[in-house]
């Protein structure tokens, strides 16, 4: 018995370079399928139109993201109101969409704020799509043990997400993912960044990554289960990082008219904010790890339940 365990030992020791090898074929073509939408996607960057789900022109959903970072530096109690401000932001027609995330997001996009607004946009889809990449890397460390058909699956459910369309390409989701320069890619990375040091034991890191990925707290609370899990070992420290950071990165809500304009947001169309195409890209990544992992999540939660 122990003679046949070492021989299947040594035989999975002996095809790990030609499973890398393969994987790291497959994981390259689907990062190319990707690029492939991203380019389709490039020209509806520039256009004014109704976008994916509704029947009036619009901003692109970075116009949000960009004139509230500048808003943050220059006017901060106006980060929250809807429309254009009369405070030198630029004016635009249609106006700039409403921005819905918690302020830390807006330290994220600050950096791209040394650019023109078109210009920043698709740096901000490029920055985006360099973490593909990265993306595939942490997925073939959270998931290789369970073989590697489920790899296979896994990344390119996240890295691709088959959706076509005839006019939106191969995927419905990341067209307009890049199309509307929105954030779902760094979501996705923030979450699995965390989830891998809560695996490799490092809860700071951990507990850090999380508090950023909360900009966009729908995605984290759908999480909570999987950083538990991960973090089974030291999830008390793990936790409180998590929310010593999500406190700092977040304190500029208690400057004047922050809070409250995030406040009034959130009651009057933040709740009611639908789960549109490109929530589709982190939603994936947490389905398919909680599917994955829905044995040890439970085992974590009788665990701690009992103790």
């Amino acid at each position: 018995m122990s003679r046949d365990r070492a021989e299947r030992g040594r035989l999975e020791i002996s095809q790990a370079p030609r499973r890398k090898a393969i994987l790291s074929v497959a994981i390259g073509c689907l990062i190319a399928l990707n690029l492939v939408t991203f380019i389709a996607a490039y020209p509806e960057t520039s256009v004014i139109d109704s976008g994916c789900c509704g029947n009036r022109p619009i901003q692109k959903d970075f116009s949000a993201f960009y004139t509230a970072a500048w808003r943050l530096f220059n006017d901060p109690s106006h980060v929250y109101t809807p429309g254009n401000v009369n405070d030198g932001e630029n004016q635009t027609s249609p106006p700039p969409e409403a921005y819905k995330y918690l302020p830390s997001f807006l330290f994220m996009v600050a950096p791209f704020l040394v650019l023109g607004y078109q210009q920043a946009l698709t740096a901000f889809d490029v920055f985006q799509f360099l973490l593909l990449p990265l993306i595939a890397l942490l997925l073939y460390a959270l998931v290789q043990k369970r073989g590697t058909a489920v790899t296979l699956v896994v990344a390119a459910l996240v890295l691709v997400l088959p959706l076509p369309w005839p006019k939106w390409g191969l995927s419905v989701p990341y067209y307009w993912q890049w199309a509307e320069g929105q954030s779902k890619v760094l979501e996705t990375f923030l979450l699995l960044v965390s989830f891998y040091w809560g695996m490799k034991r490092r809860p700071k890191l951990s507990g850090l990554a999380f508090a950023l990925t909360a900009f966009d707290p729908r995605f984290t609370l759908l999480s909570i289960p999987l950083f538990v899990m991960y973090n089974r070992g030291d999830l008390r420290k793990a936790s409180l990082v998590a929310l010593a950071s999500f406190a700092v990165s977040n304190a500029t809500l208690v400057y004047p008219g922050v809070g409250q304009g995030f406040l009034t947001m959130v009651l009057s169309s933040g709740l009611s904010t639908p789960l549109y195409w490109y929530a589709m890209i982190p939603l994936s990544a947490i389905v398919a790890l909680t599917v994955l992992n829905a044995r040890e999540i439970l085992a974590t939660f009788r665990q701690l339940a009992a103790s």
